[in-house]
């Protein structure tokens, strides 16, 4: 099942999970649309006969022909339904018969996932998936690194016309309760600042900050043809408001000067995974596949985890954290008291001074 935002790289989980399964015999069924499939007892077949496989199963061929695009083939929602328990129990009577099921989503599914494995029978394995890298525990989720490409490709293209025009650009990025996309690509793309919702900054502050920085940029002795900021969704200064404070902060000294803002939106969202994304897919789908068997429940798969307390697995990038761990360090991921949140945020502060340089 994929479940919450969908995210680049959930087919080729898909795909993997189902081959794997597949080869050892398993048999795979998908939950369309989430939860609410899952509530709705709305599933498909994922594997289908194959007389001429070891195990006389194969991958389904939608699964295979889809497993490189983006997006999901079982299709995904936010349930609120589930966060009921009447909804749950009906839910958990659809999973009678099956043996276990996995949950490719993010801190929601995972919170599913977890009162799920508590309320039935059927073992529950997560992985990881969010574009925003907000979940504890795992190092990168499914869906990361082709954002971030597609972010800093965005970034390229818009500084092509900035140079050519002599332009500021605020370009804002997803990123509602974990500026991680907005910080890294910052640094991967060369802009001159980047705003965080973790900052904590109050509008004031912001304006001033951005303007100063425009100031820096522009009249120093190495003037840029081009200044470029990046804006986590989640800072509560909307893109065209901050645009607009700054122009007007500048108009007197800079009456000439141009400032754009873009926001890039579910773009980020889209396109076919990068080659790290169905490389984790692959290897945690094997994982959790491996736990499954094993009889493991309540668990998540994690990718070069960040934090300590993870039982190894036979790949040494992979460990488990049961998932009431996972979301209580997720949490602390975004109230900000993660020795992971502080780390980043001492980054970004030994960053600052040298982004514009």
């Amino acid at each position: 099942m994929t479940s919450g935002g969908d995210s680049p790289g959930m087919n080729a989980a898909i795909r993997s999970m189902v081959k794997v399964s597949a080869a050892r015999g398993v048999r795979v069924m998908g939950v369309i649309d989430g939860y609410d499939g899952l509530i709705d007892g709305v599933f498909r077949e994922l594997t289908a006969f194959s007389p001429g496989s070891p195990m006389g199963l194969a991958a389904a061929t939608e699964v295979d022909l889809l497993g490189n695009e983006g997006g999901t083939l079982l299709g995904s929602a936010r349930c609120a339904r589930f966060r009921e328990k009447e909804w749950r129990t009906r839910a958990a009577g659809n999973l009678r018969g099956i043996d276990g099921l996995l949950v490719v989503g993010g801190n929601g599914s995972l919170t599913g996932a977890h009162l799920l494995a508590q309320e039935c029978a059927t073992l529950v394995v997560g992985i990881p998936a969010s574009i925003d890298n907000d979940i504890g525990c795992t190092g990168m989720a499914l869906g990361v690194d082709t954002a971030l490409n597609t972010i800093v490709e965005s970034c390229d293209r818009i500084t092509d016309t900035a140079r050519s025009h002599k332009r500021v650009f605020v370009i804002e990025v997803m990123g509602r309760q974990s500026g991680y996309l907005a910080m890294a690509s910052a640094v991967a793309a060369g802009a001159d600042g980047v705003l965080l919702r973790e900052q904590g900054r109050s509008e004031e502050t912001i304006v001033d900050s951005v303007a100063a920085m425009i100031r820096a940029g522009i009249t120093s002795d190495r003037a840029r043809r081009r200044i470029l900021i990046i804006k986590a969704e989640g800072v509560e200064v909307p893109c065209t408001r901050l645009v607009r404070l700054v122009q007007e902060r500048l108009v007197t000294d800079m009456p000439t000067l141009e400032i754009r803002g873009t926001v890039l939106g579910h773009l980020v969202r889209g396109g076919r995974p990068s080659y790290q994304d169905r490389m984790i897919a692959g290897r945690l789908s094997l994982a959790a596949v491996d736990a499954l068997l094993e009889g493991v429940t309540d668990t998540m798969l994690a990718w070069m985890a960040p934090v300590p307390g993870g039982t190894p697995t036979s790949d040494p990038a992979v460990s488990r954290f049961s998932l009431a761990r996972v979301l209580e360090e997720t949490d602390a991921l975004l109230d900000g008291t993660s020795v992971v949140t502080r780390w980043r945020l001492q980054t970004l502060n030994a960053l600052e001074g040298a982004l514009g340089l």
